[in-house]
């Protein structure tokens, strides 16, 4: 079985980033949409010129989040910034994600479907939307639904729906990633019950607000470790 792959979002600092050199991390996610983990297109080059000069293991993709962007709004900012993941956050279509493709063929486009904490016909919902970003983008990945913003709200979704998105997604050949809620304390048991492609993480490993070295070394351990 393929090893689950790991990417912790929202960094900010040079810092920080510097001590998580030796994590072995597959992404790094720096968001660009509104969110007091955004980062400007300045820091967000100088953070990914410190990343791409690490020594230690192979050397994390960067991965920028977007809600809603216009198509020139991400060339002006990949002009700058280097990225190898563009993941869309919002409610772009898959007419929008294959136009990004088209655009940046050397970036992977991921597409995040929000999902109810609750099953039923909001599960199904779901499923369908899955169906026709197939063939739109590289990779989906699951997070909470939250009518008040794109991602980022702490919480957990109802996991027994993974499988089927799993299968959906696998059928389609699309790695499935988890956001939502996850921490040290319970990505062992998501792993251990559903096994994911990959795993996405931000307020779970930090502290008052800021990502924590600990939290982040316990987190990496417990998904490689699985």
């Amino acid at each position: 079985m393929a090893e689950t792959k790991v990417k912790i979002c929202g960094l900010q600092d040079v810092e920080v980033l510097k001590s998580m050199e030796r994590l072995s991390l597959d992404y790094i996610g720096f968001v660009f949409a509104p969110s007091r983990r955004n980062v400007t297109t300045e820091r967000a080059a100088e953070l990914i010129a410190e990343l791409r000069n690490w020594k230690t293991g192979s050397i994390p993709k960067a991965a920028g989040v977007f809600v809603n962007p216009e198509l020139a709004e991400l060339r002006e900012l990949l002009d700058v910034v280097q990225l190898d993941v563009i993941q869309l956050h919002g409610n772009e279509s898959p007419a929008f994600c294959r136009a990004v493709k088209l655009a940046f063929p050397e970036v992977q486009v991921w597409k995040a479907l929000s999902v109810q904490e609750t099953g039923g016909a909001a599960a199904g919902k779901g499923l369908a939307s899955l169906e026709l970003y197939a063939g739109s983008v590289d990779a989906l990945l699951l997070d909470t639904y939250d009518p008040l913003q794109s991602g980022g709200s702490g919480r957990t979704f109802a996991w027994e729906l993974i499988p089927a998105y799993r299968e959906a997604a696998a059928a389609h050949g699309l790695p499935l990633f988890v956001a939502g809620g996850l921490h040290p304390g319970n990505v062992g048991e998501l792993l251990e019950q559903y096994a994911p492609d990959g795993v996405d993480v931000s307020s779970g490993v930090e502290s008052d607000g800021i990502k924590d070295i600990i939290k982040m070394t316990a987190f990496v351990e417990r998904v490689k470790q699985s």
